[in-house]
């Protein structure tokens, strides 16, 4: 059995996919810390050195090759506490794939073994099947006498005792048990969506109970590109009882002590991991891809005032323009929010009003307008000022673009193309309007940061008189049920008619979430919060002919 002092010690850090001396840099130091801290065994999240994921990096033999590099240096950097971390290594088994996604044991210098992942998902956001060959068996790794069950990420989802649908017909956590091990280990890059930081501890911790072991999972943390990555690394003891938890989208060396007295530990609510997460996500999207600071549309709506919010507590207020683009259309009071709002937050703003350029548009297009009545056209003209202008502040200035349209209205297609959709992160597009306002609100709990008027005030556009959304869409609270039941959860129009709604309304806006896909691909890459994000994980063909029955 695993000695009762032993002290082990989870890496929970955020990685930059590609940057492999960075990457390298960080563990490195984060191992010192740990073993000055006493840790006997060190734990690194998966694919570590290469950042997650990598994508099609892994085609180029020079990233490859740099890759190869970087292993060799952090093996000469690990002393004789050993270092199990996950790495890149090119694959011995012909045929098959060239690469393997690996967990290296270090120590003494040297990477003495290697454990391949056997079960690689090809699911949602998951393509490793594109790129790596499984691993073929489950074996223990030998240390001091102890027998440690190494397993990466998905190698423990496919419990047969937790899921109901099972995805693989092996279970290497149960071929390791199998063969007797002292501790189970799983180093993982387990990307977030709401709720399943609790799914994830009640699955280890069946795990732990059922099989009468220990175990022990590090799990990376911060945001690459769509995907965000919650952190919360844990010890169980055998009966499944907590040990230790990492903490919510922060970086953190979790010590743990396997004789440790177990406790319960609460969570944030859930509106507090979503800020965490979308604010996260915001900041590495900002960081990881070279920026220091973003510009974005203020409104004076509720969906603005969340995302500037956001990108305060992201990259911070100095860091943030607002610009006000008000038209012949915007009211008082919604120029009154804006203003409040920039103030509130201390953040620079502007006012850039389109109303001579959209009279320059509007003559410029005579021709073609001529004897036609107003409609979307003009409606869109607006929208698209608007985009312009940011994106020529942001070519000018070097600031990114944050758009601010929510799933909602994503999924609709009630946005503009080239218009509201400009930008270089679509910061709350996996978020449901209903969602916003609960976000709203929580943000509001304690003082009033976005006005409560942004919050109260019918929703509207403001691209022509008197508009609201609802004069296009229904209730938000009606059209996110829908959503969420055909989007998320694959739902007929049958089964989601029979929970209450009318069926021509949920064939309209079935029809409208279908139409609208072109739009959605042509939208900037969007942080994923819920298990089925538009652009992440959804992959729809745009021209097909299909009518739901």
């Amino acid at each position: 059995m695993i000695a009762s002092n032993m002290k082990l010690a989870c890496l929970q850090l955020n990685a930059t996919v590609g940057d492999l001396a960075g990457n390298l840099e960080k563990v490195v130091a984060a191992y010192g810390k740990a073993v000055a801290r006493g840790a006997e065994l060190v734990l690194a999240p998966e694919l570590f050195l290469t950042g997650y994921p990598p994508r099609d990096l892994l085609n180029h033999a020079d990233f490859i090759q740099a890759n190869e590099e970087a292993n060799a240096r952090l093996a000469g950097s690990i002393g004789e506490v050993p270092l199990i971390c996950g790495i890149l290594l090119k694959s011995t088994e012909r045929p098959g794939k060239p690469l393997s996604n690996a967990a290296g044991f270090f120590v003494n210098g040297r990477l003495e073994q290697v454990v391949s992942k056997c079960l690689l998902p090809t699911y949602d956001v998951f393509d490793e099947g594109r790129y790596f060959e499984p691993g073929r068996s489950c074996q223990p790794v030998l240390w001091q006498g102890k027998r440690l069950g190494i397993t990466i990420c998905e190698d423990i989802w496919n419990d047969s005792d937790f899921w109901n649908d099972r995805l693989y017909p092996v279970d290497p956590v149960r071929e390791l048990v199998r063969q007797g091990i002292d501790l189970l280990i799983n180093i993982s890059a387990s990307p977030w969506h709401q709720g399943k930081e609790k799914l994830r501890v009640a699955m280890l911790q069946k795990i732990a109970e059922t099989e009468k072991i220990p175990l022990v999972q590090v799990n990376m943390v911060g945001g690459n590109d769509e995907l965000l990555f919650d952190g919360h690394s844990l010890a169980v003891n055998r009966h499944g009882k907590l040990l230790a938890r990492g903490r919510s989208f922060a970086e953190e060396i979790l010590m743990v002590d396997l004789e440790a007295r177990p406790g319960e530990q609460g969570w944030p609510c859930p509106e507090e991991l979503l800020f965490s997460a979308l604010s996260l996500g915001v900041r590495d999207y900002v960081q990881k891809c070279g920026f220091k600071q973003v510009v974005l549309g203020l409104s004076g709506g509720i969906d603005s005032a969340l995302t500037a919010v956001l990108a305060v507590e992201a990259v911070g207020p100095e860091n943030v323009l607002g610009v006000l683009m008000p038209s012949r259309y915007s009211s008082e009071g919604s120029l009154s929010d804006a203003e409040a709002l920039a103030r509130k937050l201390e953040i620079e703003w502007k006012v850039l009003p389109i109303e001579d350029s959209f009279q320059a548009l509007l003559k410029h297009l005579q021709p073609v307008l001529e004897g036609t009545q107003p409609d979307l056209t003009e409606e869109n003209l607006q929208s698209r000022l608007r985009g312009l202008t940011l994106m020529a502040i942001s070519n000018k200035t070097g600031r990114l673009v944050l758009t601010t349209g929510n799933k909602s209205e994503l999924a609709a297609g009630y946005c503009t193309l080239y218009g509201d959709m400009c930008g270089g992160l679509a910061v709350i597009s996996d978020v449901p309007k209903t969602e916003v306002y609960r976000l709203a609100r929580w943000i509001n709990r304690r003082d009033e940061i976005i006005p409560w008027n942004s919050i109260t005030k019918p929703p509207s556009a403001e691209l022509r008189p008197d508009q609201t959304d609802q004069d296009s869409l229904p209730p938000y609270d009606v059209l996110d049920g829908i959503l969420d039941a055909y989007v998320v959860k694959g739902r007929s129009v049958a089964d989601i008619a029979q929970a209450g709604c009318s069926e021509k309304l949920v064939r309209e806006l079935i029809r409208k979430f279908d139409l609208s896909e072109y739009k959605r691909r042509q939208a900037a890459p969007g942080l994923r919060v819920t298990t089925k994000a538009f652009g992440a994980g959804r992959r729809m063909p745009i021209a097909k002919r299909f009518e739901h029955p």
